[in-house]
């Protein structure tokens, strides 16, 4: 995974079970996320690679971009989703909490992060793809080779964690550094998940 599209197209031929679905099966989802990847990785900026948990049914299973929704991608003002709008394919106009509130903060932000998840595959209860759930270990163990191929790829000044599962990955790739946790903006957690945000970029 030399470059962003053995990575991407690495990710596409995972298969989906029954307790998690690859968003990257479908190809415009595989092409927005290397339109991002692309775009970002040619911004001349501290480099810092924020690490999620996985994938939201209302977000990145319908776009293919972490920490981003429908209704970011296609109505959001921030200079980078300016740039790389007229390039991404969107079917559904959703909204996401937790990629509504990421948003309007960098919209004052300089630095924009890359963002990556532990699990890159929206993990769901078995039958329910409608549903998110938290990643196993197991996948986080799994996930974890994506995230060090990206963070090759990136070469990430800064990591730190968003979640648990998100900083335990962090952790478990990239022992020798110091690595950083910001809680998850969910269950009232948003004060302390902008705060935390504050710290790794401003």
């Amino acid at each position: 995974m030399r470059t962003i599209n053995s990575f991407v197209n690495h990710l596409r031929k995972v298969e989906s079970s029954d307790h998690f679905f690859n968003p990257y099966v479908e190809a415009f989802k595989a092409k927005n996320l290397k339109v991002y990847l692309t775009r970002l990785f040619e911004i001349p900026q501290k480099r810092v690679l924020l690490v999620g948990e996985a994938p939201g049914y209302k977000g990145c299973k319908l776009t293919g971009i972490p920490f981003s929704s429908g209704q970011v991608l296609s109505s959001f003002e921030h200079p980078f989703l300016n740039v790389i709008r007229a390039d991404l394919k969107l079917k559904t106009n959703e909204s996401e909490n937790t990629a509504t509130i990421v948003w309007q903060f960098l919209q004052e932000m300089e630095t924009v992060p890359l963002f990556w998840n532990a699990f890159p595959f929206h993990p769901h209860p078995k039958g329910q793809l409608d549903k998110n759930r938290a990643p196993s270990k197991k996948e986080v163990v799994v996930g974890s080779q994506y995230l060090k191929a990206i963070a090759n790829l990136y070469q990430p000044e800064v990591i730190a964690g968003i979640g648990h599962a998100g900083t335990t990955c962090a952790k478990l790739c990239f022992p020798e550094m110091d690595i950083q946790y910001i809680r998850h903006p969910s269950y009232g957690g948003k004060r302390e998940f902008v705060e935390g945000l504050e710290d790794i970029l401003v």
